[in-house]
């Protein structure tokens, strides 16, 4: 998944809980700019600041290995 594509799904999660980037981030404990960024998909976040706002939004951050032939 891109970073734009990743900020949609926050977006479009935190809009169907009813919160506000504000609420989120007092929630997470994540920076408002920074909720504001991953948002537009300008953001770099951590997976440490992805896991923060999944916890939060009812989300799972999973990894996968991408196989190389």
């Amino acid at each position: 998944m891109n970073v734009k594509t990743m900020g949609e799904l926050i977006k479009e999660r935190r809009e169907f809980l009813k919160l506000r980037q504000e609420d989120l981030g007092e929630l997470s404990g994540v920076n408002l700019r920074t909720i504001h960024l991953i948002e537009k998909g300008r953001g770099n976040p951590s997976i440490e600041t992805l896991n923060k706002l999944a916890a939060v939004l009812g989300l799972e951050v999973v990894l996968t290995i991408k196989q190389t032939n």
